[in-house]
């Protein structure tokens, strides 16, 4: 992990990378995994020709994305949360007892929601979800590398308080978690959300990348930057 202004870490034990590839950078490949009652995306991201993976979210029943990563081959570097609640974290339990020690990333504001059922809104559908706690904290503004490709850690509130977008701008990609979707946006009537914190990531974080951008969600199918910008019933361009 780095963070501007500061030096990047050197071992990749500490942060979910692993050594930078030489020669040309390769392409990333993000396989999407749709997982239990409410239909959440997951995604294994890798590059091409390397072993190591991210798993980003761990929804409920999640032996379809275990079986994907096995039947790569990969070794997961780090399971990344875009944010702790249980429909992206209810399967955590189950991806760690497949892959021990596997390092655990979610932002700061959510690090005691993994073990807390009424933060991470479990307890309110009846059958209490519990996480082990994270080993590693971000807080926006980090730049993590996996095999020579970067991604960008944007601090994208509102549906959570600690939601977090991965910005891949050499593949311009976006994994936003349950801030944005095809033409909706995350809701915001849970406790902790804030609808007003909502529309300012999207419009000033979300928004300000190239139009281009693919937008991989937390639910339902892919969009574009560019498309969200120009019909968004919800959030439509400034």
């Amino acid at each position: 992990m780095s963070v501007p202004g500061t030096p990047r870490h050197a071992d990749p034990a500490h942060h979910p990378s692993s050594f930078p590839a030489s020669g040309p950078a390769r392409p990333v490949a993000i396989d999407s995994v749709t997982l239990g009652p409410f239909a959440t995306n997951c995604y294994i991201v890798r590059v091409e020709g390397s072993k190591g993976c991210w798993i980003i979210d761990a929804g409920y029943e999640p032996r379809e994305l275990i079986e994907q990563v096995r039947a790569r081959s990969l070794t997961p570097r780090a399971v990344i949360l875009t944010h702790a609640h249980c429909d992206h974290i209810a399967g955590l339990r189950e991806v760690l007892a497949a892959y021990p020690k596997t390092p655990v990333w979610v932002h700061r504001a959510e690090r005691d929601w993994l073990a807390d059922p009424e933060l991470n809104l479990s307890t309110f559908i009846g059958v209490p979800v519990t996480a082990p706690k994270p080993d590693h904290l971000l807080d926006g503004g980090e730049t993590l590398e996996l095999d020579g490709s970067r991604w960008r850690v944007l601090h994208t509130p509102g549906h959570s308080p600690g939601g977090i977008t991965l910005v891949n701008d050499a593949a311009h990609t976006a994994i936003v978690g349950d801030t944005l979707f095809n033409r909706s946006i995350g809701r915001t009537d849970f406790p902790g959300c804030d609808a007003a914190a909502l529309v300012r990531s999207i419009r000033t974080q979300l928004y300000n990348l190239p139009p281009r951008t693919r937008v991989l969600p937390g639910h339902g199918p892919e969009t574009t930057i560019g498309e969200e910008m120009g019909g968004n019933p919800f959030v439509p361009a400034a």
